[in-house]
């Protein structure tokens, strides 16, 4: 895995997150990713560090962090959490710890620039990526709406720091 360079192609990383998302898509739900232009896509990707994971040339992943995370007034998150946004994992690639490893990775960047906790949403609809989440220490704290998608987004955050109170080392 690797930060994302002006040598990377934009195009190629939003035909990633079409196909990454493809099957929210197909399911009624129009997550941004799943139908964002190259454009869209170089603007998130401003917005915080872009990282890529490759199997050789092939790029299979990314994932957006930024901390702290600007919210919009009312966005039920704690002021100076960090958040991630366009995890992505190739279909191709999927039930093999990429999607661990990505968010392990967006977790650790996210303290290293100095939030303690993440925020996250996704949709209420979602049920088994809400629930991937919760496995992994997200927890509800309240609901979304964005004005480029077509449900209602839970919002999850976790502490990212309870693993270091108590002592077992895991997230």
């Amino acid at each position: 895995m690797r930060r994302f360079t002006t040598g990377d192609s934009m195009g190629g990383l939003t035909r990633l997150l079409h196909r990454a998302y493809t099957e929210h898509a197909e399911a009624g739900r129009a997550f941004f990713a799943s139908y964002q232009s190259a454009q869209d896509t170089a603007d998130r990707v401003m917005k915080g560090e872009c990282w890529l994971a490759f199997i050789g040339a092939e790029l299979v992943g990314s994932v957006t962090v930024a901390a702290p995370y600007g919210t919009p007034e009312g966005y039920p998150a704690p002021t100076g959490a960090g958040s991630f946004w366009q995890l992505a994992v190739d279909p191709r690639h999927r039930k093999v710890g990429l999607g661990q490893q990505l968010l392990a990775l967006a977790e650790d960047r996210i303290v290293a620039l100095g939030a303690s906790e993440a925020v996250i949403d996704t949709s209420v609809q979602a049920v088994d990526l809400v629930g991937w989440y919760r496995r992994r220490g997200y927890v509800p704290v309240g609901t979304w709406r964005w004005d480029v998608t077509n449900y209602e987004s839970v919002v999850l955050l976790k502490d990212l720091l309870a693993r270091c109170r108590d002592g077992t080392g895991r997230r």
